[in-house]
């Protein structure tokens, strides 16, 4: 399996309504220094269906502005369809939505 198929193998474990970090992808991925990997790997995402990538977050709750399929908004506007509210700032809050990702959810 190569490193974005492991990637990618997490991304699709991310139960709608919670988000993920790309620092925590990496890690359920094999890797905790893999973060960059995670973005690039989304960046690629050949399924976007099958690969929820807009569900992958910082680790302080912001949306991508290189969000590979329309940017920002069309991240904020899909984990808003989720059920994902956010925060005055702009951020997902991550106490309340972060996926524990420790189990077969």
């Amino acid at each position: 399996m190569t490193v974005f198929e492991k990637i990618y193998a997490v991304v699709r474990r991310i139960p709608r309504g919670t988000v993920a970090t790309y620092g925590q992808v990496a890690f359920l991925a094999g890797n905790p220094r893999w973060a960059r990997v995670v973005g690039y790997a989304l960046h690629a995402n050949p399924d976007p269906d099958g690969i929820p990538c807009y569900r992958v977050v910082t680790k302080d709750g912001r949306t991508s502005p290189a969000f590979a399929f329309g940017g920002a908004d069309v991240q904020r506007a899909m984990l808003e369809a989720d059920g994902i509210e956010f925060t005055s700032d702009g951020r997902v809050d991550m106490q309340k939505y972060q996926w524990e990702g420790l189990s077969d959810d």
